[in-house]
């Protein structure tokens, strides 16, 4: 059975798309397109939920012009933090999957059919560890997830601070400055202006 256009069509689009996690819930469409707009150009941008991850973080799917294009921007954002308004984001990037697509048109004409299973039958213990699996997983990704919320917790701290510091030295050069200090350890010292 061959797949239909529309479905091969929406496969060249999974292509060029690439999944980003790990976002704050304040970034904007806008936001993720200045950033990535930094490696090429990009068509798209949607947001996805989450299922498994806190409420304190989104992912979202963004269409480049090209294959290539996604390909390297994954492979750039493995090596490096991807700056969003001028901060470095500890996001991850990865290729896009069809499954991650809510409005995917249908590969083929076919129906699901979803029952319940009595114990008694031949392949319950089989979908009973498929389900028992499943749960693990997904208790598994909430915690590496958590881990990497205090890890990106701790990098902002830390920016943070070293952005109160830096504001504070030229505060106290500016009072310096204005105060008449700096000429007057500058006559003290008999420097001149290109001694500092």
């Amino acid at each position: 059975m061959e797949p239909s256009t529309e479905y091969v069509a929406f496969e060249e689009k999974v292509k060029k798309t690439i999944y980003i996690d790990n976002l704050s819930p304040q970034v904007t469409k806008a936001v993720i397109e200045n950033a990535i707009n930094q490696f090429g150009n990009v068509k798209d941008v949607q947001f996805i939920p989450t299922y498994f991850a806190s409420c304190g973080v989104c992912a979202a799917l963004v269409e480049m012009e090209s294959a290539k294009q996604a390909e390297e921007i994954i492979c750039e954002m493995g090596d490096s933090p991807l700056m969003i308004s001028g901060m470095p984001r500890p996001v991850r990037a990865q290729k896009a999957r069809v499954e991650m697509f809510e409005d995917r048109p249908k590969k083929h004409q076919r129906t699901i059919v979803c029952r319940w299973m009595d114990p008694s039958q031949q392949n319950f213990e089989l979908a009973k560890k498929i389900k028992d699996l499943t749960k693990k997983h997904a208790a598994e990704a909430q915690y590496i997830m958590k881990l990497q919320l205090e890890e990106e917790e701790k990098l902002h701290k830390q920016q943070s601070e070293t952005l109160k510091t830096n504001y504070k030295k030229y505060e106290l050069i500016d009072g310096a400055q204005a105060d008449g200090n700096v000429q007057r350890l500058k006559a003290e010292y008999g420097l001149t202006l290109n001694d500092y």
